[in-house]
């Protein structure tokens, strides 16, 4: 909203730029101002939100595996996950540029994955209070929380909703060099324009097409056509592998972090190194000149979304 706000002050100013208006244009300094901004929001309200959490009594029950050190989890705050979530959305929320499709859609993941969590946390609490009004010793077990099937659900919608966005969205788009005199359109592309670029002084050409395409250690080019997977009279029909494969990627993702999440906070520290890398690839892929020198795809409008990393 800050950026908005001051874009707005920009165009509308009567005499030159507003002040400070011509640093909200360079990504790196939002970066940096969101960072400083999540770790006030952690640092000063985390302390006061889990020392409530711990008020309320809304502590993290711990099953009995049998393991060393299990209860040493016993008590933890089961919603400290609201710090991590205020951290990510209000920053973003203020210093992205919510135009973009990929800042919305992350945005969405976001909220739409701690609702999952934030239920099924809330139905652990209620199982855990119905049993201490009845008097009985509660035990955690897989069925206080909510449902699987329900998760899944939760998940695969969000999937649908992300792979529908990314492959019919105008907006989502890959900027590709001409390096021949003639445009050469891969498998389920389609050309959208052409402009020439100057990169050090050097006039480049430029195609923005929108494609199937992905990046992919280990295979030529790094680049993998979801196209290629289906026959050529079928090539119209590539939407559906891409849905699937973005579904896959989604509910992947969301339950592998569930899977590592142990005793010794794993899910925090791998979350914190995935988040930072994404980060940094994110970078990359929207810089023309990065992308060129790493042999990646250059994805213009991809240079916003470092927003949400650098929180965690």
């Amino acid at each position: 909203m800050l950026y908005h706000l001051f874009d707005w002050l920009t165009q509308h100013w009567t005499t030159s730029s507003f002040p400070g208006s011509g640093l909200f244009k360079f990504i790196t300094f939002r970066v940096l101002l969101a960072v400083i901004l999540s770790l006030i929001i952690t640092t000063v309200f985390g302390k006061k939100l889990i020392s409530f959490l711990q008020k309320k009594q809304l502590g993290e029950s711990v099953r009995d595996l049998g393991l060393a050190g299990e209860q040493q989890k016993k008590g933890t705050p089961t919603m400290g996950g609201i710090i991590i979530i205020l951290a990510i959305i209000i920053p973003t929320l203020l210093l992205a540029n919510l135009h973009k499709t990929y800042i919305r859609l992350m945005l969405l993941c976001t909220v739409w994955l701690a609702v999952i969590g934030f239920i099924d946390d809330y139905l652990k609490i209620r199982a855990k209070r119905i049993a201490q009004k009845k008097g009985i010793t509660y035990k955690k077990s897989d069925s206080d929380g909510l449902a699987g099937r329900f998760k899944i659900f939760g998940q695969v919608m969000l999937g649908i909703i992300v792979g529908v966005t990314l492959y019919f969205s105008p907006s989502v788009t890959v900027k590709r060099e001409v390096v021949d005199e003639k445009v050469t359109i891969k498998p389920g592309e389609k050309q959208l324009n052409e402009d020439t670029v100057v990169i050090d002084g050097v006039a480049h050409r430029f195609v923005t097409v929108k494609t199937p395409i992905t990046t992919i250690p280990f295979v030529k080019n790094h680049e993998f056509n979801y196209a290629k997977l289906l026959p050529q009279s079928w090539e119209a029909y590539t939407y559906i592998i891409y849905i699937i494969i973005v579904i896959f990627i989604v509910t992947a993702v969301s339950n592998g972090a569930n899977i590592t999440d142990g005793l010794d906070g794993l899910a925090t520290g791998v979350s914190a190194i995935i988040g930072i890398c994404l980060g940094i690839f994110a970078y990359v892929s929207g810089n023309i000149k990065f992308a060129e020198y790493l042999n990646i795809m250059y994805i213009p409008t991809w240079r916003s979304c470092p927003f949400l990393s650098p929180h965690l």
